[in-house]
């Protein structure tokens, strides 16, 4: 299964009035990120670096984390004073921890608060500050660095030169890299590197960035050897290698207000059997369920976030429908042609509530008129310019297919619109036709050889998750989707809605 759709979140941290435990010189502190796990335990994600003979550290590593809107994620941040070579922390001395969520450090965007002893109480006037940014721009600067005729600034030997970058930030620079020592060097050239461009300058290639040598002293009271400033743009101009360029990400979709439309099409052919006989798959148990039932709440409460005004059209197909009893392969549920939207969730539920007993189901298993509706929908929003809307069809249905070539032309159709479609198989039938439809094993083709421009349908048998927690369904069903959108909406070269236009690439320093 694809892993689901999560943010990425960088985590920078910076200490202030740091405990001093070392006799003759000052701390040298390092911070450890420790996260809770399901049962409660802690456990370390990563360290920074440690900084030599300071009590007001920044600290150049960063944390990236995992960020999920639907749980609460327990941060420890522990900082130490290092004494020593060893890995194990529990012999270098305590300098304070802040617990709290990554929920209040994204809202905060920017949180200090005072560091505490193991026993909760002050750890002197220790502060930590924690900034969070989304990161949303995956394109990494490259470079490769040199310096000649650096000033002297040792009285034995040479200078022992490293680099420092800085990102203009609103509350001042921020660091975003540092190189290791050149011992002894006054031309010295330093290992190759790479800096995110987030980290370095927002993705904004003309924001200003500043680069600052320094001569390395082991008691902690480094030498200014230079500064200077500069932009990834100038730097670009002056180098010789090529960009690399920037996607959008299913985030910067959603965010940037791409609507997701969600459609239902229950199936109401003769093969489920009579809704009133307990062995029917349309029955609804005196607990009010049944499995079209658990694939709509599942499906539908996951989607539903994505869609602001919460209207979801639903339809029905296979069933003669009143008053004149003829076959129909595309009825709303709420018999109201020129409005089938349901409000809510609930509102699709109670709508397929109601209708069940008033339709004879019938046949055949037709898909194409339904999938050719929300075709037309979707051929309409890609009048407009920009990834406005995008369209998911959920189709549950108990078996065979009767229009497999009409099918298969209509979902390659679709393959080129900005539309999903996800079928659910309900019952025991045999259901290998749907894998078929689901390209996964390969490109699904036309009558006419035509093949789909890209994978658009994801079809799981309902009776894999009857034992499986309410969420799983849901997980499985919906991983494909960011990438079927982030890949549609790339292909076309269609930006967010809200969105500046995408920055200059970045390249190789």
């Amino acid at each position: 299964m694809a892993a689901q759709c999560v943010t990425k979140v960088e985590l920078t941290v910076s200490c202030q009035n740091l405990l001093d435990k070392d006799i003759g010189s000052k701390s040298d502190p390092l911070c450890v990120l420790l996260m809770s796990s399901s049962n409660s335990q802690w456990y370390e994600v990563e360290r920074t670096e440690k900084v030599q003979n300071c009590l007001d550290p920044k600290f150049a590593k960063k944390f990236v984390i995992d960020y999920y809107f639907e749980m609460v994620q327990k941060l420890k941040f522990g900082i130490y004073d290092i004494d020593n070579k060893t890995i194990d922390l529990s012999d270098d001395d305590f300098l304070g921890e802040l617990e709290c969520t990554l929920g209040q450090v994204v809202s905060s965007k920017k949180l200090t608060r005072p560091l505490v002893l193991k026993n909760k109480s002050p750890a002197g006037k220790g502060t930590i500050t924690i900034s969070a940014e989304e990161i949303k721009d995956n394109r990494v600067a490259n470079f490769e660095v040199e310096a000649r005729k650096l000033d002297n600034k040792d009285f034995f030997g040479k200078s022992d030169p490293y680099l420092e970058f800085y990102k203009q930030t609103g509350t001042g620079w921020q660091l975003a890299h540092r190189t290791e020592v050149v011992k002894n060097n006054l031309n010295p050239t330093w290992r190759p590197f790479r800096i995110p461009l987030q980290s370095l300058c927002g993705g904004d290639m003309d924001k200003p960035i500043k680069v600052e040598c320094y001569d390395y002293d082991n008691d902690g009271s480094h030498d200014l050897i230079g500064i200077f400033e500069t932009t990834l743009t100038r730097l670009q101009e002056a180098s010789r290698s090529s960009p690399v360029v920037k996607e959008y990400t299913f985030l910067d979709y959603i965010m940037g207000g791409c609507q997701i439309n969600f459609t239902v099409a229950v199936d109401f052919t003769g093969s489920n059997g009579d809704p009133r006989s307990p062995q029917s798959l349309h029955y609804i148990s005196p607990q009010g369920v049944n499995e079209y039932l658990s694939a709509i709440w599942s499906v539908g409460n996951v989607i539903q976030d994505y869609d602001s005004d919460k209207m979801f059209p639903a339809f029905g197909f296979g069933a003669q429908i009143p008053p004149t009893w003829q076959v129909s392969h595309e009825f709303p549920l709420n018999f109201n042609p020129s409005s089938p939207f349901c409000a809510g969730i609930e509102g699709v539920v109670e709508a397929y509530r109601v209708c069940l007993p008033q339709v004879k189901l019938y046949g055949p298993t037709n898909f194409s008129p339904i999938i050719n509706h929300v075709a037309c929908f979707a051929k309409q929003a890609l009048q407009q310019t920009t990834a406005s809307q995008y369209f998911v069809l959920l189709i549950i249905t108990d078996g065979v297919i009767t229009d497999m070539d009409d099918t298969r032309n209509a979902i390659v159709n679709a393959s080129r619109l900005p539309m999903s479609i996800i079928i659910v198989g309900v019952g025991g039938a045999d259901f290998s036709a749907m894998e078929f439809l689901d390209g996964d094993d390969g490109r699904l083709r036309s009558l006419s050889g035509e093949p789909a421009m890209r994978d658009i349908v994801q079809f799981v048998p309902f009776r894999q998750f009857k034992n499986a927690p309410r969420e799983a369904l849901a997980k499985s069903v919906l991983a494909e989707v960011p990438g079927q959108v982030v890949d549609f909406c790339n292909t076309m070269k269609l930006s967010p809605p809200n969105s500046t236009p995408a920055p200059n690439p970045a390249g190789t320093m």
